[in-house]
């Protein structure tokens, strides 16, 4: 019964955060809305007694990428006006996104239909055991090629995110550092030679 409790309470404050990441007008707030919508989805983890990817999705996602996601929203500048006005213009990605979820989720229940139960409560394990010895073994074997395919793109994420920041902007200062190393005292620095004035 608290199992069900939990579930229903953290599914709530999900959907309810999910909603605002897509409907809220401040970057940072839908960043902040994102970082609540982790923390409810690792608690759901942890109803499947899942610790290891319950701790990576906080560690990992909101300890680190968000982080990330709200230096590069500082750092871009973005204009708000400019992104409400192209709205529109993208709202059929947003259907479609829409249109995919709702045939998953017919699919599943479909699948559950055909005698698959996609709810099963799962078997508890001893108080010794380790998921996370049985993900790295499954992770590090079967499925490495593909974990090292998604390091290479996190990597060329933030190569990307760098670049970004680094474009041409007016008023912008940039470090010219060959300048900087070929500088001498003399360019600096001006000696001019005075007489001495005495004040009464």
């Amino acid at each position: 019964m608290l199992v069900q409790f939990l579930f229903y309470a953290f599914a709530a404050v999900l959907l309810g955060s999910a909603f605002g990441v897509i409907t809220s007008r401040n970057p940072v707030h839908s960043a902040l809305y994102l970082v609540l919508a982790f923390f409810t989805s690792a608690g759901l983890w942890l109803l499947i007694e899942a610790e290891f990817l319950a701790i990576v999705l906080v560690l990992v996602y909101v300890g680190a990428v968000m982080v990330l996601f709200l230096f590069v929203v500082m750092m871009l500048d973005i204009n708000a006006e400019e992104v409400r006005k192209g709205f529109t213009r993208y709202a059929w990605l947003g259907w479609l996104t829409v249109l995919a979820v709702a045939f998953e989720i017919v699919g599943v229940v479909v699948v559950r239909r055909m005698g698959v139960d996609v709810t099963r409560v799962p078997v508890p394990v001893a108080a010794d055991h380790s998921n996370t010895a049985d993900l790295g073994a499954v992770l590090y074997t079967r499925y490495v090629y593909p974990f090292e395919l998604a390091a290479v793109l996190l990597l060329v994420a933030i190569v990307a995110a760098i670049v970004l920041t680094m474009r041409k902007r007016k008023g912008l200062k940039l470090q010219d550092i060959n300048a900087q190393v070929a500088t001498q005292a003399r360019d600096r620095v001006r000696i001019i030679k005075m007489a001495a004035e005495r004040r009464e």
